[in-house]
């Protein structure tokens, strides 16, 4: 077949130009009123902004678990929200805050007011002045309206990619220009979440909370970031664990965000610490036994009764959805079930699911564990580069089929075979008890008293390894610190 010929070169100059000209027209212009900035909406109204709004928070609650079942928590930071955001330059606009049902430390804020902060993040936080400046921060991207701005962005991109496609005779060409747009705007810019600082300096400033615990709160954060990123075995790749990819802050920007904010320094600003703690105390901390617990390299469903183990070296997440686990090498693990019952043998099945995308090899049989199952393997080539594949397909009972994922690069296949066979041999079925000794982690608030070191207290937790360093970097205190009697610090419990 003929490849398309090239539009004449001036046609395709004199239409370029139209489409650019029409960037002025299409969707019109808008000025944020907190910042007095005009901006390219894209067509994105304040209606259509709370329209597309609602439609996402539903995709939220999905994808975080939910709201936090706690009206009491969800109550108290809803307030701290609520007023904060009397104080904007819109104070009619109609805010929705949620606490989200997700261990992981996240915030962020919809189109049309939607702000959400996790009980990780909670978790983590220490006062309410620290929790504030969350909030603070996302409220002021909604009042920036950097959302509507992101999306006049991605329209232009989309027209200006059009135009490229025209010039170079190549709806491609087109496509590929629009997808380097939409990545390049999945994120807040430096300039946007200095600007979204500020204002929530402002906010924070005229409520009367103290300012600095956006910077103390930031400076927790990179520590829980620096540990997770150990725990998972990667200490180079601490960005990757936290809301900084998408929030790219520093403490130095924040102090120079308060010094450029021009609002008159607060004189005794509220901290809020003790109400804060007993505000959390007891709420659910890490995973959620309904969804699954994580415990070391273990996966353990108490619902589902069935568990098993990754290789050292792999950090596990998991979602409402699946199950992951990755490796810095870049390796990957993905476990869930089979959404549909399955009448075929697994061979079949397994052909059947793949053969949509690729073509499997060796298939085999497989008895794991006194369960049928099956097995595959194939090579695909991606983003990423090269991965083999390795499928495995594991009929649980009749009308359950769960599956693992295995991709690894080509080079680090062989080495990681036998490690990830011993995976696959770990999936099992937990009996009664077992299932019932799975008790979710608790917030807990604990006094200190005469004889308490940080090391005794720590010696505590419940977890296998990182007991110290959990400790400490949940607190914001040093491990060498000497505890004062009477002294408040979090403690997690089980």
């Amino acid at each position: 077949m003929n490849a398309p010929r090239p539009r004449g070169f001036l046609t395709g100059i004199i239409t370029t130009s139209a489409l650019l000209v029409s960037l002025t027209f299409l969707g019109g212009c808008e000025t944020a009123p907190a910042t007095g900035e005009s901006f390219f909406t894209g067509g994105l109204t304040k209606d259509k902004e709370a329209a597309l709004g609602a439609e996402e928070h539903k995709k939220i609650l999905q994808q975080f678990g939910g709201a936090y079942d706690d009206p009491e928590l969800s109550s108290y930071i809803a307030s701290l929200g609520k007023l904060l955001a009397s104080t904007s330059e819109t104070p009619d606009q109609k805010f929705t805050f949620t606490v989200l049902d997700s261990p992981v430390v996240n915030a962020m804020a919809l189109p049309g007011g939607y702000v959400y902060v996790t009980r990780g993040l909670l978790a983590l936080a220490d006062s309410e002045a620290e929790v504030a400046g969350v909030l603070a921060h996302e409220i002021g991207h909604v009042t920036a309206r950097h959302a509507s701005q992101r999306y006049g962005r991605a329209t232009a991109t989309s027209i200006l990619a059009a135009g490229v496609g025209i010039l170079l005779g190549s709806d491609a060409a087109a496509s590929a220009a629009g997808q380097v747009g939409a990545l390049a705007l999945q994120s807040y810019s430096r300039d946007q979440e200095f600007q979204a600082d500020l204002l929530g300096v402002r906010y924070l400033s005229r409520v009367g909370f103290e300012p600095e615990g956006m910077s103390k709160f930031l400076t927790k954060l990179q520590a829980d970031s620096r540990l997770s990123a150990k725990i998972a075995g990667n200490p180079e790749a601490a960005d990757s664990f936290n809301i900084m990819q998408t929030h790219p802050r520093t403490v130095d920007r924040i102090k120079r965000a308060i010094e450029q904010a021009g609002e008159t320094r607060v004189k005794d600003p509220i901290i809020g610490r003790d109400i804060y703690l007993s505000k959390i105390d007891g709420m659910l901390y890490d995973d959620d036994p309904k969804e699954g617990v994580i415990q070391g390299r273990k996966f353990l469903h108490p619902g589902l009764r069935l568990g098993f183990e990754v290789p050292k070296g792999f950090r596990l997440v998991n979602t409402s959805s699946a199950v992951g686990a990755r490796h810095p090498n870049g390796s990957t693990i993905v476990f869930d079930r089979e959404p549909k019952p399955v009448t075929t043998s697994l061979i079949d099945y397994l052909r059947d699911y793949a053969g949509q995308k690729v073509s499997l090899q060796k298939l085999e049989k497989l008895e794991i564990n006194g369960m049928d199952a099956a097995t595959g393997e194939t090579r695909i080539s991606g983003k990423q580069g090269q991965r083999d594949v390795r499928l495995i397909a594991v009929r649980y009972d009749q009308d359950s089929v769960y599956r693992f994922h295995f991709f690894t690069p080509p080079n680090e296949t062989a080495k990681l075979g036998q490690d990830l066979q011993r995976t696959t041999y770990s999936f099992r079925k937990l009996n009664e008890t077992e299932a019932a000794q799975i008790k979710p982690k608790r917030i807990k608030l604990h006094t200190v008293v005469s004889g308490d070191t940080v090391q005794k207290i720590a010696s505590r937790f419940p977890y296998e390894d990182y007991r110290l360093e959990r400790f400490v970097t949940l607190n914001g205190i040093g491990e060498k610190e000497t505890l004062k009697a009477g002294q408040k610090l979090k403690i997690i419990t089980q």
